[in-house]
């Protein structure tokens, strides 16, 4: 690294709490699909925020919504109405048919405010005795980093030392459908679930796992959370990943990509039941669904949508994926994925993944470690098929490289 790039990341390390351990390059420029850092280096981004740059580093039609809003007017509270908030509950809930939305900040927010909607909905539809309502999660879940979200995760670095924890959640494997079935009580609201698990290692569940989830829930008057945070708004090939099994949630969580990477938004899509049971005062946020948020976020839908981006993704997400199955390495343990929703699974004797991840970075790819032994790859959803081979032939020679 260079003096500069050193002076970036000791500062950094010396007035941050040290909760990330990024990889060793400041960026401070991005275009499309390509980042630059303070050197001039450029480089494919394969990350694309966590997917919250799914359109693009500042892409120019966003940008000039969020600069018009800015000089306009950019926050009022919910104490007063705007004139971009109920353009943008009509367009988002024309694109996904939801009854109602509940518009966030962060995707943890989203979380925390579907959790609080369908304990209530519970107790004041269901019936649920009082304090006494149940919500199913899947081990390896990654909804989030708030205290309540934290307390059932699986991960041990997530909840050491955080506790205590909430009570109310039953934790049964991601892609089991009986385990779900067995786990059910007259008091479960709800069962919160990844379509696909990113944070996980890009886990899918088996083929139909989904309908049979939908069904169980249906039958037993449980509502079905989608947390599409991560897959939602094009990621996987389609709009809603839900649309790869053909079922419908009756609550989705969006977020990142809904503001193309320029500001925090999240929104909580539901049935009339669900949102329907909140009244004034009962929940809110100072940020959520202000005048520069919601015209951010139309404009981030519009373009996802006008420009072919889902379409894109499916086809260069086949193309990726199709390209990295190709690779004969002895280090691949697995590849999978869905739309540019990507992994590479190592095989342990490889050694970790973040090393390869750093040798990307020599040859001009960022990509993730996730979970010791997985690259994830996601870049964002206007990548050319160029770009793709392009990226193809550097993991090839990544994945075959000799680390002894």
């Amino acid at each position: 690294m260079s003096a500069s790039v050193i002076d970036f990341v000791a500062t950094e390390a010396r007035f941050g709490a040290h909760n990330y351990e990024p990889i060793g390059v400041v960026l401070s420029r991005g275009e499309g699909v390509w980042v630059w850092d303070t050197e001039g280096n450029r480089y494919l981004d394969c990350l694309s925020a966590y997917s919250a740059v799914s359109q693009g580093h500042c892409h120019p039609k966003i940008l000039a919504a969020m600069v018009e809003q800015a000089h306009r007017l950019t926050l009022t509270s919910r104490a007063f109405h705007n004139d971009q908030l109920a353009p943008f509950y009509e367009e988002i809930a024309a694109l996904t048919g939801s009854h109602k939305v509940l518009p966030m900040n962060s995707g943890a927010e989203a979380v925390e405010s579907a959790i609080k909607s369908v304990r209530k909905w519970g107790y004041e539809v269901k019936g649920v005795p009082d304090g006494q309502a149940e919500i199913i999660v899947c081990a390896n879940n990654f909804h989030g980093r708030t205290l309540g979200i934290v307390g059932f995760s699986t991960d041990p670095d997530t909840r050491t030392h955080f506790g205590p924890f909430a009570p109310g959640f039953k934790i049964i494997p991601f892609g089991d459908a009986t385990a779900l079935a067995e786990a059910i009580t007259p008091n479960t609201v709800a069962f919160l679930v990844e379509p696909i698990q990113g944070e996980a290692g890009v886990i899918l569940p088996p083929a139909g796992y989904f309908a049979e989830v939908r069904e169980l829930c249906t039958t037993n008057n449980v509502m079905l959370v989608l947390d599409e945070i991560q897959t939602g708004l094009g990621r996987t090939g389609k709009l809603l990943a839900e649309q790869h099994e053909g079922i419908e949630a009756d609550v989705t969580l969006l977020g990142k990509a809904l503001s193309g990477g320029f500001y925090p938004v999240s929104a909580v899509l539901s049935n009339n039941d669900v949102l329907g049971t909140l009244r004034p005062g009962q929940h809110g946020s100072t940020f959520g669904g202000n005048p520069l948020a919601c015209a951010v976020a139309r404009a981030a839908l519009r373009v996802l949508t006008e420009e072919g981006m889902i379409e894109n993704a499916a086809r260069q997400g086949a193309r990726f994926l199709e390209g990295l199955k190709d690779i004969r390495a002895n280090t691949i343990r697995e590849v999978r994925g869905r739309g540019l929703m990507l992994a590479v699974e190592l095989h342990p004797e490889a050694g970790r993944a973040r090393r390869y991840c750093e040798a990307l970075q020599s040859k001009g790819i960022l990509a993730k470690d996730t979970h010791e032994q997985t690259i994830r790859i996601a870049p964002p959803l206007v990548i050319t098929s160029d770009e793709v081979d392009w990226a193809l032939e550097r993991l090839a020679t990544t994945l075959t490289q000799d680390f002894s």
